[in-house]
Parts: C-alpha cells; sequence; structure tokens
C-alpha cells in the first residue's frame, strides 16, 4: 500500500516534488553552514560530531594588593567623594582631581616602555602638575576606614567643562608604601579613574577604568566579570580584585588572576547554564560572560548568554591535575 500511495503520490501531485526539493535544500545548506562555523539545529548534526574545542587562555595567580570602591553617600565635585580603600600591605592613596586625559593615558604608557611607575613621587613627577589639586592618605593594612577626597572651595572649580572633556574628574592611585613590598609584590600600583558628577554632566558617580602597573612594566586593565542572574549570580561587576583581562596595549597571551578566595564562595551553587548541571567555571571572550562548565564549553562557538561569537575561554578555578 505504502508503495502504490507513493507512486500515485509522485505521478499526480506536485507536493512530492516540493518536498524532496525542499528537504534537499534544508540539508544542503546545513552542511554548508557547518563548514562554515555557523551554528547547525541539533537535529540535523549527527550524534558523533564533535566541535572542536575553543582556545584556553593561558593563566598565571598574581595576588593583588591593592583594592578601592567608592564610599556611601552623595558624591559631587563641590561636596568631594568617599573612597575605600582595602589593601593587604600598607599603601598610600593619591587623588589627582582634573587630571588630563592625554597626560595620564601617556603617564601609563611610558611605564610600559621602561619608565617604573611604583610611588606616589612618580605619579606626581609624571603627571607634571597636569591636574588641579592632589590630595595624599596613608593607608594601613588592616584600614578599612573610607576617605573623604575633595577639592578645596578656594579653588573655585564647579566642573570640568562640556562633554567631550578633556580631563578625568577624579584619578586613585594605589601604590605600596614600604620599598621591600616593591620587590616582593608584582603588582605595584593601581590606577583607577573615577567619574564624579558636577554642575554639567550629573551623572552618577562610577569607576570608570581600573589599571595594575608591574615591577616587569606591564600594564593589564581590570574589567568586571558578568554571570547568569538565572543560576544566582551576579550581573555586574565580579569585584575589584578577582580577575581581569589585558589592555590592549599589552602583548602577553597570559591573563593574571587574583588569588582570591571570593571566586569560589561567589560560583558556588550557580550551575551551568546549558546542563544545569555542573558548577559554572568558564569565562568566556570577549563578552567576558562566566555561565558555562568544563564540558559544556567545547560545544558552542556563540555565548549561550548574548550570542556574541566566543574566541576563547578560561578557568575560573584550575583541577589538580592541570597545575
Amino acid at each position: 500500500m505504502a508503495g502504490v500511495f507513493l507512486a500515485t503520490l509522485y505521478e499526480y501531485s506536485p507536493l512530492f516534488y516540493i518536498s524532496v526539493v525542499s528537504l534537499c535544500f534544508v540539508v544542503t545548506a546545513a552542511m554548508v553552514l557547518g563548514w562554515f562555523g555557523f551554528d547547525v539545529p541539533v537535529i540535523l548534526r549527527s550524534y558523533d560530531e564533535q566541535e572542536p574545542s575553543l582556545p584556553e587562555k593561558q593563566m598565571v595567580q598574581v595576588t593583588n594588593p591593592f583594592a578601592l570602591e567608592l564610599g556611601s553617600g552623595s558624591a559631587s565635585v563641590t561636596d568631594g567623594v568617599l573612597v575605600r580603600p582595602c589593601c593587604l600591605e600598607s599603601c598610600v592613596l593619591s587623588c589627582f582631581w582634573g587630571c588630563e586625559v592625554s597626560t595620564l593615558q601617556g603617564v601609563l604608557h611610558a611605564h610600559q616602555h621602561g619608565m617604573m611607575l611604583s610611588t606616589h613621587q612618580h605619579f606626581q613627577e609624571a603627571l607634571n602638575l597636569h591636574y588641579y589639586y592632589c590630595q595624599k592618605f596613608h593607608i594601613s593594612s588592616e584600614d578599612r576606614a573610607e576617605r573623604h577626597a575633595q577639592i578645596p572651595a578656594d579653588q573655585g572649580i564647579t566642573d570640568f567643562g562640556p562633554l567631550p572633556r578633556q580631563r578625568y574628574p577624579l584619578v586613585a592611585v594605589l601604590t605600596l608604601e614600604e620599598a621591600q613590598e616593591r620587590h616582593v609584590n608584582d603588582i605595584v600600583a593601581s590606577v583607577i579613574v573615577i567619574h564624579v558628577p558636577d554642575d554639567k554632566y550629573k551623572l552618577s558617580a562610577r569607576i570608570l577604568f581600573q589599571y595594575l602597573l608591574t615591577s616587569q612594566g606591564s600594564m593589564y586593565e581590570l574589567k568586571p566579570l558578568f554571570m547568569s542572574a538565572d543560576s544566582g549570580g551576579m550581573s555586574g561587576s565580579a569585584g575589584s580584585g578577582h580577575t581581569f583581562t589585558p589592555s590592549d596595549t599589552q602583548s602577553e597571551d597570559q591573563i593574571p588572576v587574583m588569588e582570591e578566595e571570593d571566586w569560589s564562595e561567589g560560583t558556588e551553587g550557580r550551575d551551568c547554564v546549558v546542563c544545569q548541571n555542573a558548577a559554572v567555571n568558564r569565562v568566556l571572550l570577549p563578552c567576558r560572560h562566566a555561565c558555562m562548565c568544563d564540558s559544556c564549553v567545547s560545544f558552542f562557538q556563540h555565548c549561550p548568554i548574548c550570542r556574541a561569537f566566543v574566541q576563547e575561554s578560561f578557568a575560573l578555578t584550575q583541577s589538580n591535575d592541570c597545575q
């Protein structure tokens, strides 16, 4: 009966030709898309097919002695801003108000080309008075108190001009106070660019950029990671001392990761968004979503959260057999 039905359908119905052509087109299109690296629906794939694993970013373990966060209360150029430094060693907090953008970028560039910046005096001399006002605070390793940074009223500064601006409102620099500590720690300075609202631009106070300078003359930009809210994660910054990726000017292919126990606490109980079974342990680059486990990451070329193309990934924690 089936043979008679197919013969009748073949002889009298154009739907047979349409069905055959459509099926051939879908299969051919899936094969072509698969060859060029596009995602193919799972139903069209073979179970034995294995996509090539993503390149893994090489990691090294380092300790970041610096952390800085904005304090409580309102902030403005006229009233000042509260900042809370948290340092593992005694350090110096330098607050440069109205620092020129081009000057700061030139100073950071110079650090990568031989001019070591590791003390308050080094930064003060390198900036060469291309700022409005400078404050200096001494911070002990157990000190968690907030510091009030403010431009004196007699300076008469209420804003930093129209957009686009030529000056950063506030640049906070953390450096190690003891000389022997600068020889022990790989990271010798932290540069934090902070936006402070004023009369012309009332965007709330926030940290814009964070840079870490090393004793080898390298510079890294500290960036937040993003975790899936569905798995109890946080959609904002992963903290100021957990992990960071190299800035565009960094040529090394290794990403330092802070030795912080907060990562194990922060990712505990957060499951992979794909299998919903294993713990989250993979960060995808360049979107920086931490959302998959070690097993599932090899099956995806696009981030399951934002659909951005994944160039490489790295592990939040290394297994014992990889160390």
